[in-house]
């Protein structure tokens, strides 16, 4: 009986792994045979095995923007949370009702694709029609001035565009939570904000986890919106990834730092769960 649903289960998983080998393994091999491809004499490259381009990625001007681009989603994941987290835990003391209202308009912000989001940021920070204006109007700023582009417009930008996925990733831990838990703590005089730390942020500490490596990996493939409210220091390796393929026609450099930026981004995962995956 034991072996019979064993190899029901494991018949049920070839759709999804076919899936997977067509749609991410069959890509990624195509990209690291690129990024290891032999350059040619009339500019092309073929099929071989050269480090030239990883080499090439090894100066300080590419290094830095990795490590910028991944401590900017590393930011971009601790805001998001920071911001989510309470929201979401006051989401779940309200009724069925009102929760699926919210919630509804939580993922009609989903629609809102990357590039809308970014030119709707540049003309809300723009120095004619934009923020700045509302201080000159309050009298906080004399005369009107433009925030983009900036880091900060980036920044800005990006936990706009991940506060909605942070929402409903810890939307189904926050929704489970025993309120038995918060309810002892306060019958035993622990404040809300007390119980708030002490048992909601512990017991929800893996969805918190997991949220946060979600929004570091889904920031660190954003492109328009470093591109159009950053400067050229703040364009993130996935800008320069787009800049070498498509605009310099480069594909086996580009090839290279998307081997690189899935190396990050494994490495951050593996990390993640390597020390704080035994420990939730």
């Amino acid at each position: 009986m034991q072996e019979g649903t064993r190899l029901t289960r494991s018949i049920g998983l070839i759709p999804s792994s076919v899936m997977i080998g067509i749609f991410f393994m069959v890509p990624f091999v195509l990209i690291l045979l690129t990024s290891v491809s032999v350059p040619t004499a009339d500019g092309d490259y073929q099929l071989g095995f050269s480090l030239e381009h990883f080499d090439r990625f090894a100066s300080w001007f590419y290094i830095e923007r990795a490590l910028f681009s991944a401590g900017l989603c590393a930011l971009i994941a601790l805001l998001s949370l920071l911001i989510a987290f309470p929201f979401t835990y006051m989401l779940t003391q309200f009724g069925p009702r009102s929760q699926t209202v919210w919630l509804i308009y939580i993922l009609a912000q989903l629609s809102l694709s990357e590039v809308l989001i970014a030119f709707s940021w540049q003309i809300l920070l723009s120095r004619t029609g934009g923020i700045a204006n509302i201080l000159v109007w309050v009298g906080l700023a004399e005369k009107s001035f433009s925030m983009a582009p900036s880091a900060g417009a980036v920044l800005a930008a990006l936990v706009y565009l991940a506060v909605p996925f942070s929402v409903l990733l810890l939307y189904p831990a926050l929704s489970r939570l025993d309120r038995s838990l918060t309810e002892a703590a306060r019958t035993l005089g622990a404040s809300p904000l007390r119980t708030f730390f002490t048992v909601v942020v512990p017991v929800t500490r893996p969805a918190i986890i997991s949220g946060g490596v979600t929004i570091f990996v889904l920031t660190l493939g954003a492109i328009i919106v470093p591109q159009v409210l950053g400067k050229p220091e703040h364009w993130t390796l996935s800008v320069l990834i787009t800049d070498q393929a498509i605009f310099n026609f480069n594909m086996p450099f580009a090839s290279a730092l998307a081997v690189v930026l899935l190396v990050i981004s494994a490495s951050v995962i593996y990390g993640v769960t390597k020390f704080f995956g035994g420990k939730s």
